[in-house]
């Protein structure tokens, strides 16, 4: 038996050229089949090489290398230099190990394929489980980095940790195709899903570099918050970034919508700011400007600057051509026209302290303040009018503000060139109301 040993680490190893050990000491693979009990049968091959077929558990490793081949049986091929393994294959170095019931070694691409329940564990514990991996050996002047390539819809389970070296909670990564090149750049393709404690990502395709804590996600990308009060982040293209792995900005280009309880966010592009897992800040613009929805408002310009503190609204900056509008009060007024408000600048300001502590209730209005070249038409309810004849209220001035209660418009204020007009309806004219008597009036009335 050790002299079968003997002969199969011969076969395996005379007919590699001196140039090719010399290669093994800059990590070519040097195959030498190392001492066990495995049955072993040599075919000599016209070339001089050897095809080998072993069984009762084998085990292989590269000359001078830190690595290892195990599997319950093999079968060598001189001539391709192609290696079998079957049943219970494990396979180790210092920057993997793969698991898997079959695996194939193409030694001269240096290039493993591992099948059937794949798990392969990087240095940083993150792991991958699935049916089907190829994985490419690190090659000075070939290859710089370590390649991993699984598909079938694998499952990658990235462990990451911060700069104190605590390990972080796990992203799950899902899609039909997952790239790694060593143990930082992650590329998937088809029906991206990724699971991170603070967000729901999905997507066509998605890119990850987990040295610099970046992220984008392509093709009907959408990210979904999953702090108290959520949001939903979709568009063209999304692109998320972290720091000491926790989320800090997302930005959608192209298309870009973003939906919370308290507003409707729409724009070319839209960048969200992060803090300790709440939205805290959005900016909006673009070439077709911004919009932004709230239960009481609808406010355009060419950008927009959302303020929510602990992720309720408080505050909108409107920036060029602004325009602020809102529906009246229907249990009031009756009324196809809206009231608006319009500036160079508009700021909205809401009571987002009102309903603290309540998770359900929406901030409400309070106070809009246009800048520069301001004008301002509301609706008021007039005591014993119909609801469809308010009062009407056209201002103009170098600025206007418009405080709210319930609402409704309580006080227009105007600073500087201020003009406008008021008119309220004729409530006796209404109410059908007899003019005063006159002889000549009363005959000119009948028919």
């Amino acid at each position: 038996m050790l002299r079968a040993r003997f002969l199969v680490a011969a076969a395996l190893l005379a007919p590699i050229p001196l140039a090719a050990q010399a290669s093994g000491a800059q990590g070519r693979c040097v195959l030498q089949f190392e001492a066990s009990q495995a049955r072993s049968t040599l075919n000599k091959l016209a070339s001089g090489k050897y095809n080998a077929f072993q069984g009762g558990g084998v085990t292989y490793s590269c000359v001078g290398q830190n690595n290892q081949l195990r599997a319950d049986s093999a079968e060598f091929y001189g001539d391709l230099d192609i290696l079998y393994l079957i049943g219970n294959v494990h396979y180790t170095e210092p920057r993997v190990k793969v698991d898997s019931r079959r695996m194939t070694y193409w030694k001269n691409e240096e290039r493993l394929l591992a099948e059937g329940d794949v798990v392969a564990t990087l240095p940083s514990g993150t792991v991958m489980h699935g049916p089907r991996a190829e994985y490419y050996r690190a090659i000075p002047g070939v290859r710089p980095a370590t390649r991993m390539i699984a598909t079938g819809r694998p499952l990658i389970t990235l462990v990451q940790v911060d700069s104190t070296g605590k390990k972080q909670p796990p992203v799950e990564l899902r899609a039909e195709r997952v790239t790694m090149d060593a143990d930082s750049l992650v590329y998937a393709g088809g029906q991206v899903d990724i699971q991170r404690p603070d967000i729901h990502a999905t997507g066509d395709s998605a890119f990850m570099d987990s040295g610099h804590e970046i992220a984008r996600l392509m093709r009907g990308p959408v990210i979904e918050g999953k702090a108290d009060r959520p949001f939903t982040l979709t568009g063209t293209t999304i692109d998320i970034y972290s720091r000491q792995r926790l989320l800090e900005r997302v930005e959608s280009l192209g298309n870009a919508r973003a939906v919370s309880q308290d507003m409707d966010l729409r724009a070319d592009t839209i960048d969200l700011r992060v803090t300790d897992n709440k939205l805290e800040r959005a900016y909006a613009w673009g070439p077709n400007g911004a919009r932004a929805v709230s239960p009481t408002q609808l406010i355009t310009a060419d950008s927009l600057d959302v303020r929510l503190p602990e992720q309720r609204i408080r505050q909108v900056f409107a920036v060029k051509n602004a325009w602020a509008q809102s529906d009246p009060d229907s249990t009031k007024i009756k009324s196809k026209e809206r009231d608006w408000l319009r500036g160079d600048t508009i700021v909205a300001n809401f009571d987002s302290t009102r309903a603290a502590g309540d998770t359900s209730s929406q901030p409400a209005l309070t106070r809009l303040v246009a800048h520069g070249n301001a004008r301002s038409f509301y609706q008021v309810a007039v005591s014993g009018a119909p609801k469809d004849r308010p009062a009407i209220n056209y201002v103009r001035g170098r600025a206007i503000s418009v405080a709210f209660e319930s609402r409704q418009v309580q006080r227009v204020t105007v600073t500087e060139q201020a003009s406008g007009v008021y008119l309220e309806p004729n409530i006796a004219k209404d109410r059908g109301a007899a003019a005063p008597s006159d002889s000549t009036a009363a005959k000119a009335r009948k028919p």
